[in-house]
Parts: C-alpha cells; structure tokens; sequence
C-alpha cells in the first residue's frame, strides 16, 4: 500500500495531484520545488515539510513522484542519490524506463488533463495512465489512482506518448485557437463572451458525435468564396492565414476521403 508521498515538483499538475491525494488520505510528507516561492505556496497548502535541495529530500517514503517538465526530469535524476525508492514520473512523452539507472522498481502514473494552479479540478472522472516495470508495484499504482479516479488504465509508453500527441491536438492546439479568435474580436471591439456558446456546444457535440460527422464550416463544403474573404480579412495577420489556409484544407482533405 502507499501511503506516504513526496511530490518532486510544485507546478500546476504537481499541486492539483498532490491536493487530490492529501484529499483522499494520502499523506504528503515533503514537497520539492527549485524555488522556494512554489515548494512553499504548496507545503503551506498540504501542511508539509518542503525543501529546495536534492539531497534533502526525504528517504522513507512509500513513492516519489516525478512532477516535472519534461527537460527538468533528467537533471533533478542526475542530482539524487543512487538508488532512490519507488519512484514515477507523470510525463506523457518520457518513457518508462527513464528511470532504470536510478532504482528497481519505477513506473509512470499520468493524469491525462490539462492543469492549473489556481483551479481546483475534480479527479474523479481523470482518466489516469498507468505503467510499471513490476508487477506488485503496478497494482499498487492501481490501487492509488483508484482512490482519487474512476478512470485508471493500463497503458504502454508507446501508447502514452501517442495519447499525448492527440492531446495537444485536442486541448493546447484548439485553446490557442480560442486565443486567436479572441485576439480578432478584439480588432472590432467584441466581447469573447459571444463565442462562449459556442466553444460549450462544439465540445458537447464531439462528445457526442464522432468528431469527424460533427465537422461543419465552410471547409467542410469548400465555400471558396467565403474562405478566400475570411483569407482577405486576414491579410495583416500572415501567420493567421496560413494557419487559416492550412487547417482548412486539412478539413476538407480528410472530409473528401471518408
């Protein structure tokens, strides 16, 4: 069973997984952070000891989990103690056996959602990824995510790392979208609050829906005459409408070939 946690990390997956845990019995017994400021804000939050040195970090936890970037994972394993405890890290792209020079027994748990500090999500429906070099420890991992998520699967790094190319695809890429139409409404004085409806109703539809029969505008129909004025109304904007021009015909290919 684990019950005791360090948490290597204080960004926002760091502190949304940590406070889900803490919720649900677990205790946290350290937070590590390179700055003081974010193993602090986070410590405070926890009740917890917390630290911004390597070789402070506590020896008798049940887990160590890995909460960083992705470039910052490889330099804070160089700076630990060989071997450290059972240990996992929650990247989307970073093999398992990242971790296979530094301790016997690691895996990844991977909680697929985007995340920030200051809004609280609820665990319960995150699917969350799990993977282990070992057997017992892959239970225990189950057994974890069990406590703060209905949604737990056992999935391969290989698979990991497509499902996290598919996220950026479907959340980091469609928010920026939502940035650049916020960014033109605001060329002519609109509110982005009229857009609202609309981002809800386009989500529950693919929710819904098969994603490709949900697909409606004027690329699906190749309504050159609408496209080539969006184009034109894009013309101070070049990297706007090449993005314009690119997605829409990446719509209308796929479209034809159903």
């Amino acid at each position: 069973m684990i019950q005791k946690v360090v948490m290597i990390g204080a960004g926002n997956l760091a502190t949304q997984l940590s406070l889900a845990l803490h919720e649900n019995g677990i205790e946290i017994l350290q937070v590590y952070s390179r700055t003081v400021e974010s193993a602090k804000a986070l410590a405070e939050k926890l009740n917890c000891k917390y630290t911004i040195s390597v070789k402070e970090i506590e020896k008798n936890a049940d887990l160590y989990v890995f909460a960083l970037s992705d470039k910052a994972l490889q330099p804070i394993l160089d700076g630990l103690p060989v071997p450290i405890g059972k240990v996992v890290h929650t990247a989307g792209s970073i093999p398992v056996d990242i971790f296979e020079n530094y301790t016997k027994i690691y895996g990844v748990f991977y909680p697929l959602q985007t995340f920030s500090k200051e809004r609280k999500v609820d665990f319960s429906d995150i699917p969350i990824c799990i993977e282990s070099n070992n057997m017992e420890f892959q239970e225990n991992l189950i057994a974890l995510a069990k406590r703060i998520s209905k949604s737990v699967h056992l999935i391969s790094s290989d698979q990991r790392k497509q499902l996290h190319l598919a996220a950026v695809f479907t959340c980091n890429f469609t928010n920026h979208m939502y940035c650049i139409g916020q960014k033109l409404l605001e060329e002519k004085d609109v509110d982005f609050e009229l857009l609202k409806p609309l981002i809800l109703e386009t989500a529950q539809k693919a929710l819904q829906l098969n994603p490709l029969s949900a697909q409606t505008g004027p690329a699906v129909r190749f309504d050159e005459e609408i496209m080539s004025s969006h184009e034109k109304a894009l013309e101070n904007t070049p990297d706007f409408k090449k993005l314009y021009s690119f997605v829409s015909e990446s719509i209308y290919k796929m479209h034809k070939s159903k």
